[in-house]
């Protein structure tokens, strides 16, 4: 078994960050091991991931960074929300690049015609979800995806 691109990368990367002495990126790089191989290791067996399935733990990390700062500054956790904010900008490094409002926007409309939601309006939204997920997935969160498909529906 061979281990994947972004796995390698990330377990180049904590190494390097070790040898550096920068806490703040070994030991976001860290978790973010530590996440992979409790998704290795769930399950009734063990098995490795694809680099797709270990982008998709970091994404998951990512999110987690993303809450828990929202969640700190609206308790008056400066100090706090700040090194959730730096360990999120860690593992963007590992993450494909951010789609712009108007690129969301694009792909939105681009799956109202495939689908032909628009006649369906807000029911409709499950089905362009479909479609608009699989091409924004890790590029976009999901909230903003979600609101944007709202918006082009119900207008």
């Amino acid at each position: 078994m061979s281990d994947t691109d972004l796995l390698t990368r990330l377990r180049g990367d904590l190494t390097t960050a070790l040898k550096a002495r920068d806490q703040l990126r070994a030991n976001t790089i860290r978790s973010v091991l530590t996440a992979v191989s409790r998704a290795e290791t769930s399950g009734s067996e063990a098995t490795e991931l694809t680099d797709d399935q270990v982008r998709d733990v970091v994404i998951t990390e990512a999110k987690k960074r993303r809450e828990s700062a929202e969640a700190f500054r609206g308790a008056d956790r400066a100090e706090l929300a700040d090194k959730e904010d730096a360990e999120g900008a860690v593992l963007a490094e590992y993450l494909p690049a951010a789609l712009s409002t108007e690129e969301i926007s694009s792909i939105v409309a681009e799956a109202i015609d495939k689908t032909g939601a628009a006649e369906l309006g807000m029911r409709g939204m499950g089905k362009v979800m479909g479609v608009v997920t699989a091409q924004t997935k890790g590029r976009a969160d999901g909230k903003a995806v979600a609101d944007e498909v709202k918006r082009q529906l119900s207008s």
